[in-house]
């Protein structure tokens, strides 16, 4: 086995399929009807490049995560396409309705729906601090029960099964495996950079974010919690970012474990054919980033 590398490399389930981001591409791997892998490659320019100051801790997550979300809805486009081989096209305007309802509904159910329950109870709590843990603790609740009741359907079961042959490939390739189906089903299927912990990490930084603004009116409550969405995105992008570098130190495992805890229902053991298709999207961006690294180096630029 050859040495670990840290790649940097993250990615995302789609329809029959893995999508993989590297810094400055995305690829994507379907399983088509024939049996075959149709793969795609597209440059990935992130803002952050034409903006420095957009690149700065704490602001350079919620970018990541805007960009990072439209990329996924883009990849879940193309693999329905491909995944059932008809030509399903989705403009501009539909793309950006569908992430519109996609983050109201997210914001609703998780952050506005917890905190108007969590009034009915707040006659029990004379301490802010223990109000805004008990809304947490509902917040969590909605999120838990959330990913335990779409685990159940048959189709979901199969995209956490994508998901973790998406794992299983980075896994094996910062082991310094050789990118072999036998090689990378033998890796953990949790990855401590993924978005599953991410999303926790969410739910609890909000917990302690909410907890400094003390009691409120309800209509305060629910403006306060919309409004801070990006600054605890933007927190939580670096905590799992910290975790991603540390990730080889116990206590860091220890501290974050209840994220990869959660992963074990928001993956599932991959089968070889789609550890296949995983390491098809793996490989395909990192050899673009291994091209682009050789041609600036042939071009004398750092």
């Amino acid at each position: 086995m050859a040495e670990g590398k840290n790649s940097q490399i993250g990615g995302q389930a789609v329809i029959e399929g893995v999508m993989m981001k590297s810094k400055n591409f995305w690829s994507l791997a379907v399983r088509q009807p024939g049996n075959n892998i149709s793969t795609k490659l597209y440059k990935s320019v992130s803002i952050i490049k034409k903006y420095p100051v957009l690149g700065f801790a704490f602001i350079r997550g919620i970018i990541i995560l805007i960009e990072t979300t439209m990329i996924g809805f883009k990849a879940l486009s193309y693999s329905v396409n491909e995944a059932t081989e008809e030509e399903i096209k989705f403009s501009k305007k539909e793309m950006a309705v569908s992430i519109i309802i996609a983050i109201l509904f997210s914001v609703g159910v998780f952050f506005v729906l917890p905190t108007l329950i969590g009034r009915s109870f707040s006659h029990f709590f004379a301490n802010s601090v223990a109000y805004n843990f008990m809304e947490g603790l509902i917040r969590i609740g909605f999120f838990l029960t959330y990913v335990l009741l779409i685990s159940l359907l048959k189709d979901v079961r199969r995209l956490f099964q994508y998901h973790g042959a998406e794992h299983k490939t980075i896994q094996a390739y910062e082991s310094g495996e050789e990118l072999k189906p036998e090689n990378v089903k033998k890796y953990s299927r949790l990855h401590m950079r993924c978005g599953t912990s991410f999303l926790l990490i969410v739910m609890v930084v909000s917990i302690l974010v909410f907890a400094l603004l003390g009691k409120q009116t309800i209509m305060w409550r629910i403006v306060s919690r919309i409004l801070l969405i990006p600054v605890i995105a933007g927190i939580s992008y670096e905590l799992i970012k910290f975790a991603g570098k540390f990730s080889k130190y116990k206590i860091v495992n220890i501290i974050f474990y209840p994220g990869l805890l959660l992963q074990k229902i928001t993956t599932r053991e991959p089968d070889d054919s789609q550890i296949e298709v995983g390491i098809k999207a793996f490989n395909k961006v990192l050899e673009a980033e291994e091209k682009l690294t050789a041609e600036k180096n042939e071009a004398g630029e750092n």
